[in-house]
């Protein structure tokens, strides 16, 4: 079997840098909905262009492709379900460990007993 070559190897990847300077100047915009197609848009983009063009993706049989989208739908399917508990902090059941109280209380300027007991060697960690 001989390779299939694409001829635009360079034609594509000026596009590739093209879209990561988009994606790279888009959130400096600081507008939500702009970042959001700029860094996530683009990157589906690049991944397609790379996958197709450079990996020949178009050249292996379906059900790789059709391995790769069940892969993707399940991992946004554990993430749906995963998230609203996972990013909660609050709630019946959620109970915060030690070290996140005493990292609050520290940022809070509070509780520098936080700082002696995982830093032992910072300047205002008090010793005993």
């Amino acid at each position: 079997m001989s390779a299939v070559h694409h001829g635009n190897y360079v034609k594509i990847w000026v596009y590739l840098i093209i879209l990561l300077a988009i994606s790279v100047i888009g959130p400096m915009f600081e507008i939500q909905w702009l970042t959001l197609i700029t860094a996530f848009g683009i990157a589906c983009v690049k991944a397609y262009m790379v996958a197709a063009n450079f990996m020949h993706i178009h050249h292996v049989p379906k059900f790789i492709a059709y391995t790769i989208v069940t892969c993707l739908v399940f991992m946004v399917l554990f993430f749906a379900g995963t998230a609203p508990d996972v990013m909660n902090d609050e709630g019946q059941n959620w109970v915060k460990t030690s070290w996140i109280e005493e990292e609050e209380q520290f940022e809070a300027g509070q509780g520098h007993e936080y700082m002696g007991r995982y830093f032992p060697n910072h300047p205002s960690a008090e010793h005993h």
